[in-house]
Parts: structure tokens; sequence; C-alpha cells
């Protein structure tokens, strides 16, 4: 693992995730009131949609710019894939059991977290863009779970 991902990893670590949930403190992001509606969002099949979007872009960027570092995709995936699932484990515990949250929430943490510590492998070959702006929210508190009023780039990301 790349230092810079280790740094990624240590940040959102150190992070107080889900501390602020439906706090409205930002006008960047539409702010849900309750974690059926984050749940709701986060299993969207739009959010869903964008979310692969904004993976196979990155994707496509990496090919256009080394294609032989992108040869190394799935290596890398298989590398860092433990540390992601572990860190989401560790950071959903505490309110998948108090709130009861479904198998679909976890699951969204860990995809984000998978992307972005695979954003930061290679961001010597393309700087990071839609799971380090995902990682912002997590670390501020918040859940990042849809994209309202326009298609992306246009429109509103959606927190809890």
């Amino acid at each position: 693992m790349h230092p810079r991902t280790k740094a990624t990893l240590e940040e959102a670590e150190q992070a107080q995730w889900f501390s602020c949930v439906g706090v409205r403190d930002t006008k960047v992001a539409e702010v849900l009131s309750s974690w059926e509606e984050a749940i709701e969002s986060c299993s969207s099949y739009a959010w869903e949609d964008l979310c692969l979007e904004a993976t196979n872009q990155y994707r496509e960027r990496l090919i256009e710019r080394s294609r032989e570092r992108f040869r190394q995709w799935n290596d890398i995936v298989r590398a860092v894939k433990p540390f992601a699932e572990s860190l989401a484990r560790q950071k959903t515990a505490g309110v998948l059991a108090e709130f009861k949250l479904p198998k679909r929430f976890s699951d969204c943490v860990c995809w984000d977290m998978l992307h972005l510590l695979m954003e930061s492998e290679y961001a010597d070959v393309y700087p990071p863009g839609f799971y380090g702006a995902q990682a912002f929210w997590y670390v501020k508190g918040h859940f990042p779970c849809g994209w309202r009023d326009g298609r992306f780039p246009k429109g509103k990301l959606v927190i809890y």
C-alpha cells in the first residue's frame, strides 16, 4: 500500500464518523433528517448508478494516462480491500447496532472506502475525485448518500 493511502486510511480512522448526521451545517449539500431517508437514498438506483459511473470514469482516465498502471487494478483492489472492509466495519458497527440499519448501509460505506483507497493508490496517475469528495463528508461526521436536482455534476449532493 502506498504511503499516501496509509495516510488517507489513518485520517479516516481518526475521524468521528456519523457524529453530525442530520446536522444542517452546510449549504453545499442537502441534509436529510433521518436514517430512514438516508437508507432510502443510498439504496436508490440513481445513487448506485452515479457511484458506478464515477468509478467507471475514473478507471477510463487511468487507462488514458497509463494503461500499464491500470493493469494492476485488480491486484491493488485485492491488497487494499481488507483495509477498506475493516475500516467500514469498525466505523459502522455502532450505528448499525443502535439504529438497526440494513446491510445495504454497510455495503455503501464499504464501496466508498474501497474506491477512496483506490483513488489514493492511483493519485500519481489521476487525482482523486468523487470518492475523495465522499471521504470529506465521512470525516466531517456525515453520510454521503445521494444526488438531487440535476444530472451530475449539476445538482446537489445528499448527505445525512
